[in-house]
């Protein structure tokens, strides 16, 4: 949980493909500050940083591109295919991440927003939602996910299921969250639901804060 008075941090997190982003949309319009993970995620990993060096010396040289950048697509066929490397992964770009969503808290709170959602597909596994009041997480029926992620960064079915499979399960979201919300129907009720529950979060603020 964050140290600094006044300010609330609240994770949104759960499955690929669940609708994470439209919920992020809402709340940003309900006047929260928004940390995306991730972009942050992107800008670590920029050409010439540490973090991308480091993942260089321990993946082969396929996943750098020839101009120095990082290759995406075969870096994700390594790790969704081995959970060793995904670990591995994780543990290079964790620190950096997690470093700059602190950062991000603080000129949020410095420039005096004072509701945050933190935007992050690893909330928990990363730890930082140690940083948060609340947690959201956002789940959906496994074949509607399946459907949108392969439409989303085209790819195979196989490659979206590997995602999906690499995800913590519905059951563990459900048991640590604060909110749940359920992506199963159109967009116009995602929305609905999500302007519900973030006004329950404004109303929390305003209530302890």
């Amino acid at each position: 949980m964050n140290n600094l008075e006044g300010v609330i941090v609240v994770g949104l997190t759960g499955q690929t493909g669940a609708g994470k982003s439209t919920v992020s949309e809402v709340f940003g319009s309900c006047g929260f500050g928004i940390i995306d993970a991730d972009i942050i995620s992107r800008e670590v990993v920029r050409k010439g940083s540490s973090c991308l060096g480091e993942i260089k010396d321990c993946f082969p040289a396929h996943v750098i591109n020839p101009d120095g950048t990082l290759n995406r697509r075969e870096l994700g066929k390594i790790i969704f295919a081995d959970q060793k490397k995904k670990e591995l992964l994780n543990s290079i770009m964790y620190p950096y991440i997690v470093g700059r969503i602190l950062q991000e808290i603080h000129k949020f709170a410095d420039s005096g927003q004072k509701m945050i959602l933190l935007d992050a597909p690893t909330l928990f596994e990363s730890r930082a939602d140690d940083f948060c009041e609340l947690i959201i997480s956002v789940v959906a029926k496994e074949p509607l996910r399946l459907y949108r992620i392969m439409k989303r960064d085209g790819l195979t079915q196989e490659q979206a299921q590997q995602r999906i499979d690499s995800q913590l399960p519905e059951e563990f979201f459900i048991r640590n969250s604060d909110f749940i919300i359920k992506n199963n129907k159109d967009r116009n009720n995602l929305y609905a639901v999500s302007r519900e529950v973030a006004e329950k979060v404004i109303n929390y603020y305003r209530e302890n804060f």
